[in-house]
C-alpha cells in the first residue's frame, strides 16, 4: 500500500486542546476519503475489478439461458369413428298382373225393315171462347173522363209590364235581404183580390213592401181545360243587395 502523503495533524503550542481535537478528527476523516479513492485507483490497475465483473457476467447470462420445464400438453384425442348403420333390404313391390283382353263375338247383321210413313191425324178445330163482358171497374174506368188540363196563372208576361219591387232605402243601409214568397188569389180577369206571406225573410220592411207590390200587379189567369178560372198562385220574390 501506498502511505499517506499527509502526515499527522502537528500541535501548536498556542493552540487550545479543544480546538487541536477537531483539527485531528477532519483530518482523519480526510485521510481516510483519500486512502479509500488511492486503494479503488490501484485495484482498477491491478485488474480486480474486471475479474469481479467477468465472473459475475455469465453467472446471469446462464440465468437468462436456463428456463423452467415446462409442462407437456397431450395430444387431442381424435374423433371417434361414426358407427355404421345397418343396411336394411327393402322388399321389391310385386308386379301386377296384366289382365288380358277377351275376346268379344261381334253381333251378326240383322235386315232392317224399311219405316212405313204416316201422315198425321187432322187436329180439330179450336172452338173460340167467347168475349169476355167488362168488368166493373173497366166500366168506371171508360166511363170517367181524362183529368182536366190546369195552367197556372203567370205575372211574367211582357205585355203585363209589372214593375219591380223598390228596395227600401232602410234596409239597403242596414244591409237586410232575403227571400219571400207571397200566397196571392188571381181572379179570373187576372186581378190579386187577395195576398198573405207564405214564407218570411226575416225583415218586416222586405215582406210588407213584397206583399204590397205584389197586390199591384197584373197576371195571366190561370186556366181549367182552356178556360179562365180563379186560383191561388205563389209568387217569389228576392230582395238581393248588389
Amino acid at each position: 500500500m501506498i502511505a499517506s502523503p499527509l502526515a499527522p495533524a502537528l500541535t501548536l503550542p498556542f493552540m487550545s486542546s479543544t480546538s487541536s481535537t477537531r483539527i485531528s478528527k477532519r483530518l482523519a476523516v480526510v485521510g481516510t476519503v483519500i486512502g479509500l479513492h488511492v486503494v479503488g485507483l490501484w485495484a482498477m490497475q491491478s485488474g480486480l475489478i474486471a475479474r469481479v465483473v467477468e465472473i459475475v457476467v455469465p453467472v446471469q447470462v446462464m440465468a437468462e439461458m436456463i428456463e423452467a420445464p415446462q409442462p407437456e400438453i397431450p395430444p387431442a384425442p381424435p374423433p371417434p369413428a361414426p358407427k355404421p348403420q345397418p343396411v336394411v333390404n327393402k322388399p321389391r313391390p310385386m308386379p301386377k298382373p296384366v289382365p288380358r283382353p277377351v275376346p268379344v263375338a261381334e253381333p251378326l247383321p240383322q235386315a232392317v225393315e224399311p219405316a212405313t210413313i204416316s201422315a198425321p191425324p187432322p187436329e180439330p178445330p179450336v172452338a173460340q171462347a167467347p168475349a169476355a163482358a167488362p168488368t166493373a171497374v173497366q166500366t168506371e174506368a171508360i166511363a170517367q173522363p181524362a183529368p182536366p188540363k190546369i195552367e197556372l196563372p203567370s205575372s211574367d208576361a211582357d205585355y203585363l209590364n209589372n214593375p219591380r219591387p223598390a228596395y227600401p232605402a232602410l234596409s239597403r243601409r242596414l244591409g237586410e235581404q232575403g227571400k219571400v214568397v207571397v200566397r196571392v188569389f188571381i181572379d179570373a180577369n187576372g186581378t190579386a183580390t187577395r195576398a198573405e206571406i207564405r214564407t218570411s225573410s226575416g225583415y218586416e220592411r222586405l215582406d210588407q213592401t213584397a206583399l204590397q207590390t205584389v197586390q199591384r200587379w197584373r197576371y195571366v189567369p190561370g186556366k181549367r181545360n182552356g178556360v179562365a178560372e180563379a186560383m191561388w198562385f205563389n209568387v217569389p220574390i228576392n230582395f238581393v243587395l248588389e
